[in-house]
């Protein structure tokens, strides 16, 4: 492996956001208290906004760092609230105003 991988997740929500503190990512998704999430070994991270870019040589660990930050808050379907892969389409639903 000569450049690694990466995968892009992208916050939506006001008041959302994150960032790092060393090797621990720091996130505020509308809880009452912060997530800190420990990075795993071999597993970087880089917040700018609203963006959160992880970065590392092993896939398969990378892939499942960035689903459990995606599970702390999943994107929901009708204001798209939450934490999403940047490639991930959300299908969205209509309100109880379009019944």
């Amino acid at each position: 492996v000569s450049q690694g991988f990466d995968r892009k997740l992208e916050i939506n929500g006001v008041g959302y956001r994150a960032e790092t503190k060393g090797k621990v990512l720091v996130l505020n998704l509308g809880f009452s208290h912060p997530i800190e999430y420990p990075l795993p070994e071999g597993i970087s991270a880089k917040v700018e906004k609203n963006l959160i870019t992880l970065s590392g040589i092993d896939k398969e660990a990378l892939g499942a760092a960035a689903a459990k930050i995606r599970s702390f808050r999943p994107p929901e379907p009708y204001k798209g609230k939450g934490v999403k892969y940047i490639e991930e389409q959300i299908l969205r639903k209509v309100g109880k105003a379009a019944g």
